[in-house]
């Protein structure tokens, strides 16, 4: 796999994106072609934001001297779970990723999007700006370097039967991609199942799950509407994105490259920020076919609004089972980390069980 990569892109830097500002003058920067391994291609976050940000706007910020090439992870044969592994490692120069993939590798990577923590995408970025000098800190250690965060929409509950609440999940088979999820699933009683997202589809279909979790919007881009009947709308997390380079890659870049593209790149990610929350309600508008949705095919879902108990009951789950569950597991400097940020602006405490 090394192999394959290195000959793939050895022509230079890896990254991702999707956004930028302020003109910079060619002769101000050195010419430097980079290659970009950026997130799921059949997304919006790509296809709107990170494939043009790199291969449109980063050309014409620098005038021409800054050029790159962007493909999907997942069109290079990559799962995301390694995808932080091949950066520290060198073989992915620069990458993004969700930071969930990496819950297995280091509990830390859970913080700042544990099930219930934030019910709105304000508060999402808010709870990832606060913990950021951590994963900085943490992943320097690790040979990489996080150039920032970035989002996708909120992630709710698709369900291909009946659902009136977070009651009706109890005895039902859900598709969970973190396991914060998971053990917010088998709270309610549910069945946690791990399924890669491009196989989703048919497992709604076929009976495999009879529901599953995502963004409102990844899910309306993969069609789940075709599969599923109901869309339960309470966020129940949001799948950040890191965005991330070789360290040794990134030091040997030249100051003036590194700051034109961290400059950029925070525009980037603020864009994508920005258009999560907007993404979220579309994602409900164009799955349950409401006279809202733009895009040219509207699901026939039907749309279940969350009750006020079960706000309640989400929120009496993420802090007496979901926060105390991923502190036992973590080390007693991540969840001192974590009270001093996410608890601290939040009123959480994680406490780890003597």
């Amino acid at each position: 796999m090394k192999r394959i990569l290195l000959s793939t892109l050895a022509a230079g830097t890896l990254l991702l994106g999707a956004g930028a500002t302020a003109q910079e003058k060619a002769d101000d920067l050195p010419k430097t072609q980079l290659q970009v391994v950026g997130g799921l291609s059949n997304l919006t976050a790509y296809q709107n934001f990170e494939q043009p940000f790199w291969t449109k706007t980063i050309p014409e910020l620098s005038g021409g001297q800054v050029t790159a090439t962007i493909k999907g992870f997942n069109e290079m044969g990559l799962k995301g779970p390694e995808i932080l592994r091949l950066i520290g490692q060198g073989v992915i120069p620069i990458g993004t990723a969700t930071l969930a993939y990496f819950a297995s590798d280091n509990p830390i990577n859970e913080a700042i999007d544990l099930a219930g923590l934030a019910p709105d995408v304000k508060t999402a970025r808010e709870i990832t700006d606060a913990f950021a000098p951590v994963y900085q800190k943490f992943y320097a250690k690790n040979n990489i370097k996080v150039l920032g965060f970035s989002t996708y929409p909120a992630q709710v509950l698709f369900c291909n039967a009946s659902i009136t609440g977070l009651a009706d999940i109890k005895g039902k088979k859900v598709r969970t991609s973190s396991r914060t999820t998971a053990e917010f699933v088998q709270a309610l009683g549910g069945t946690s199942v791990t399924i890669a997202f491009g196989e989703v589809v048919p497992a709604l279909q076929n009976g495999v799950v009879d529901c599953a979790i995502t963004g409102s919007m990844s899910g309306y881009s993969a069609k789940w509407y075709e599969v599923s009947t109901h869309l339960y709308v309470l966020p129940i997390n949001w799948n950040q994105q890191i965005h991330a380079a070789n360290l040794d890659y990134w030091n040997k870049l030249d100051p003036k490259v590194q700051e034109f593209l961290q400059k950029n790149i925070s525009v980037m990610t603020d864009r994508i920020w920005d258009a999560a929350a907007k993404e979220t309600q579309e994602g409900y508008d164009c799955n349950t076919g409401a006279a809202a949705c733009t895009q040219p095919v509207k699901g026939k879902m039907k749309l279940v609004e969350p009750t006020a108990e079960d706000r309640e009951l989400l929120k009496k789950i993420t802090a007496q089972t979901v926060v105390p569950k991923w502190a036992a597991r973590c080390s007693a400097e991540c969840v001192k980390d974590f009270n001093e940020t996410i608890g601290k602006k939040l009123g959480v405490t994680a406490a780890k069980q003597s």
